[in-house]
């Protein structure tokens, strides 16, 4: 199957408390108009973007009951949801969050605990 703009991501799974944001695209100007040279942007602390993806939570603990064991694996495992969801925008710290290039593409993997605030349009869904 050939990947598509549509289905790249649909591939890639997200480990734990992470979230894949893809960073905004900023126009490189101030609010007075001034036009800023490139990397600038870039290098404050405190970046925004659009979370495309989440993992699937906090892991708690497995307690081993003696009567579970015909239940499949998948079933044993528990998590504590993320409140980040997909299509939220996020304001973050850059200093834990991890930029990979996928597809020709910049994102930023974040761990729940760096994203400051999340921004949720309840009118897009």
């Amino acid at each position: 199957m050939e990947l598509t703009k549509d289905n790249k991501l649909r591939k890639l799974i997200i480990v734990g408390d992470r979230v894949l944001i893809k960073p905004e695209k900023d126009a490189g100007k101030t609010a007075s108009g001034i036009y800023l040279p490139p990397g600038v942007k870039e290098k404050e602390k405190i970046q925004s973007g659009y979370i495309v993806k989440t993992g699937p939570g906090y892991v708690l603990p497995t307690t081993t009951d003696e009567d579970d064991h015909w239940k499949p694996e998948e079933e044993k495992i528990k998590y504590i949801p993320l409140q980040a969801e997909e299509g939220d925008k996020a304001i973050f710290l850059l200093n834990n969050a991890y930029e990979i290039q996928y597809q020709d593409e910049k994102y930023f993997i974040v761990p729940q605990s760096a994203i400051l605030m999340l921004e949720r349009d309840e009118d897009l869904f």
